[in-house]
């Protein structure tokens, strides 16, 4: 007998666990996605032409409020949990919710989902969403190109469109970004990379998605698989690098799937050291003691500079953030809260007064956000909101700390300057020398 699933998850880790594990396994039957954490993404089919002949109607998208009526009205067998950033105790509380529905709860674990490269592997992850992933994986691509090595880097998944569109997809210049029609959160991740001239790759399918970078046209030595929130690789690693934030000390050790990225780590980066309390250093140094002693263990710190500071000293400023930083994320301060007040702002506006249409419900859904503007822009409607909000806020200047040219995206009408971070290694072990013992190792 097939048994009947659904697959909890947030247009992500859940279309790769089907891809890699259900596709076209013939003892089970996928009846249904739900979706949470992302903004608009239910209501929308896994399309046929990427679920296989087992799906010729492809597979309905719902909301994740409506699991209790989807068990047992789709006579559901086994629940499987396919997103990240979540703490454990939300992780429980859907598995009771599921079990009580007389459903099973599933974790997929790494075996059956890492996809097999035949070039060398280097994961990047971290604990949770905003631990300074992408700028260590700026830094170990830059270590690689500076040894004359070719870097195809590899993104967590983020399809919040055409699926079938975006199975495959090639960044190489900005202008990609915009034929790929890609959401705000998109071009945070993908555009620090085109502008400094290396290719990334993402989409939905990520076998598929692998075979094309591997056999990129400008070339591939190395592969840099540049995770999202706090999820495992898609690939199997060769190397696997885990960043930490003091920040949320003890969040390694709370949160899934950070647990089991910091577990599977070879090094872990514990960034933003600069502006982390020293207890708070410490209780991600006992963790990692506790549950992956044989890591290597590098300091870190994201070091803060602006465009133009004089648009922030004494001015009362709007700070903008990287959206899912501030939302599933849960922190309190990104980099231009940081810049804020490394450069002497007098007062953080509260936007809250301020939001309208999508924005406003943002805010309904994380209260906890405070006098921050989370950059969301998940569809066309969010990004004019975005725009109106700024423009409505009364304030001398905005601080732009999300990671792209917002100037690009929307029109501001008031002075506004950008926020720049990358990763300064402090002291020893670095990551050059852990780049270079991998490429002695795994570079022919």
């Amino acid at each position: 007998m097939k048994k009947n699933v659904i697959i909890i998850g947030a247009a992500g880790r859940d279309f790769h666990n089907f891809n890699t594990y259900f596709r076209d396994n013939e003892n089970y039957n996928v009846v249904a996605f739900t979706a949470a954490q992302i903004p608009d993404i239910d209501g929308r089919k896994y399309p046929a032409e990427l679920a296989g002949k087992l799906y010729p109607a492809g597979i309905p998208i719902y909301s994740q409020d409506e699991l209790d009526r989807l068990i047992k009205d789709l006579k559901v067998d086994q629940c499987v949990f396919a997103y990240s950033d979540v703490p454990y105790l939300r992780v429980m509380n859907i598995s009771a919710q599921v079990n009580a529905a007389g459903a099973d709860f599933v974790l997929i674990g790494t075996k059956d989902t890492m996809v097999k490269s035949t070039k060398p592997v280097i994961a990047v992850g971290a604990v949770r969403t905003g631990c300074g992933k992408s700028q260590t994986s700026r830094r170990i691509i830059e270590l690689l190109m500076e040894k004359g090595l070719k870097v195809v880097a590899v993104r967590h998944p983020m399809p919040y469109g055409d699926l079938v569109a975006q199975k495959v997809q090639r960044f190489a210049t900005v202008e990609d970004l915009k034929f790929h029609k890609c959401t705000i959160e998109e071009m945070e991740e993908y555009e620090p990379h085109v502008v400094r001239g290396n290719v990334i790759y993402a989409g939905v399918d990520y076998e598929a998605i692998l075979r094309a970078a591997e056999q990129d046209p400008q070339g591939c030595d190395v592969i840099l698989w540049d995770g999202g929130n706090n999820d495992f690789p898609f690939f199997k690693p060769d190397l696997t690098v885990c960043v930490a934030d003091p920040h949320r000390a003890g969040h390694e050790v709370s949160y899934y799937p950070g647990e089991t990225m910091m577990r599977i780590a070879d090094v872990i980066v514990i960034n933003k050291m600069e502006t982390a309390l020293p207890k708070k250093i410490q209780i991600v140094r006992d963790n990692i003691q506790k549950i992956n002693p044989k890591a290597i263990v590098v300091d870190g710190a994201s070091p803060i500079k602006v465009d133009n500071p004089s648009l922030i000293k004494g001015k009362r400023v709007l700070v903008v953030e990287d959206g899912p930083t501030l939302t599933h994320g849960e922190m309190k301060i990104g980099a231009g809260v940081v810049a804020a007040k490394k450069f002497g702002a007098a007062e953080l506006v509260d936007p809250r007064p301020y939001v309208v249409g999508k924005l406003a419900e943002t805010f309904k859904i994380y209260p906890n956000i405070g006098t921050l503007l989370p950059a969301m822009g998940y569809g066309d409607q969010q990004v004019a909101d975005l725009e109106k909000t700024i423009n409505n806020t009364v304030c001398d200047a905005v601080v732009i700390g999300t990671p792209i040219d917002l100037n690009r995206i929307i029109k501001i009408n008031k002075p506004n300057t950008r926020v720049y971070y990358d990763l300064q290694e402090i002291g020893e072990p670095n990551l050059k020398q852990v780049i270079d013992e991998f490429v002695t190792k795994f570079i022919k």
